[in-house]
């Protein structure tokens, strides 16, 4: 009896240590207290033994029973905290860090390349301005000079949630926002989703990215926005990259222009990919219209600036050498995981 008590007092201490999992812990119980009653059973042979005996060994295998029993209780309650913990941990998104996949700690490919867009322009001065998603027909359309009755109005394919407002066209109502706020010089981009009523297929979908920018100050000209638009793409796709300016129209800027770069699958023989062109268009851009300035409260006179547009989706596709904008949205871990 004696015996038993003692092998049951040493091996206390391994039990604490072997309780690692749930599914051990019956097995913990049976090899340190035995099967059903068979503790019990060993209690009853306490007849055995002398009348002083009995009480200190019944003690002591009571006290024994119940602090091995309440080690495993503690240790099944620390085990299932942590088994809660490292669950929150799977489900829970890092709102600091958008685009990362929980699994890996990677970005999504179009985080990845508006963050390397940011630190550019970032490089460059600019800074990061941010507005409304949900945005008044004022800011997203009359004060960039496109009045009710203005063709781009059906261009665009815009979402109206009433006939004041609007789910944004383009990011170009943040600009407008902050010419209002801010006095010259201004130097900023503008990150965001936008919204338009196409339908889905390869190349168009009703929700995707802009980046647009602007810089507003004293004696601004084309040549500052080409050099500016030059840096960014040099940086961005290497300084080989050829770039081209075409004349263009936006009602927002005059004179407008649109960006080609040389291809950057076959570097401007001809390819696929751009369509046998040698060029691939990238951006919109101009200098800002002194109709807008005025509506923002700055004196054209006194000051110029420029504007561009950048698609993200786009900007990515080309990079990663990616045929179909629907993959990004999809969500197939397939695709992620190649970036």
């Amino acid at each position: 009896m004696k015996q038993k008590l003692e092998e049951i007092r040493a091996s206390a201490k391994e039990a604490l240590s072997d309780a690692l999992n749930i599914d051990a812990l019956e097995q913990l119980r049976i090899k340190y207290l035995g099967k059903k009653g068979e503790l019990t059973a060993v209690l009853k042979g306490m007849g055995k033994l002398s009348p002083d005996e009995r009480p200190v060994i019944g003690a002591l295998a009571n006290d024994i029973r119940s602090k091995i029993e309440g080690e495993i209780e503690s240790k099944k309650a620390e085990i299932s905290a942590k088994l809660e913990e490292e669950k929150l941990k799977l489900e829970t998104l890092d709102v600091t860090m958008p685009g990362k996949r929980q699994a890996t700690g990677e970005l999504h490919p179009l985080t990845k390349v508006l963050e390397n867009i940011k630190s550019t322009f970032i490089g460059m001065g600019f800074q990061i301005a941010d507005g409304p998603e949900v945005e008044y027909d004022y800011y997203n359309f009359e004060a960039l000079n496109i009045p009710k009755n203005h063709p781009a109005r059906d261009e665009q394919d815009t979402f109206y949630i009433s006939d004041n407002i609007v789910l944004r066209t383009q990011t170009s109502g943040i600009q407008v926002r902050v010419m209002e706020k801010t006095k010259p010089p201004i130097r900023i981009i503008a990150p965001g989703k936008v919204y338009r009523s196409d339908a889905v297929d390869a190349t168009h979908s009703p929700v995707f990215h802009q980046i647009e920018g602007l810089v507003v100050d004293k004696g601004v000209t084309m040549a500052d926005l080409k050099g500016t638009l030059e840096m960014f793409i040099h940086a961005l796709y290497g300084e080989s990259t050829k770039v081209r300016f075409r004349p263009h129209h936006f009602p927002f800027t005059e004179p407008s222009a649109e960006v080609d770069i040389s291809c950057f699958s076959c570097g401007g023989k001809g390819c696929p990919v751009c369509k046998g062109e040698g060029w691939i268009e990238i951006l919109g851009c101009g200098m800002v219209h002194p109709k807008v300035l005025a509506n923002c409260g700055i004196d054209p006179e006194v000051y110029s600036g420029f504007a561009f547009g950048i698609g993200l989706e786009r900007i990515a596709m080309g990079k990663y050498g990616i045929n179909d904008l629907r993959l990004f949205f999809e969500n197939d871990l397939r695709f992620l995981s190649q970036f």
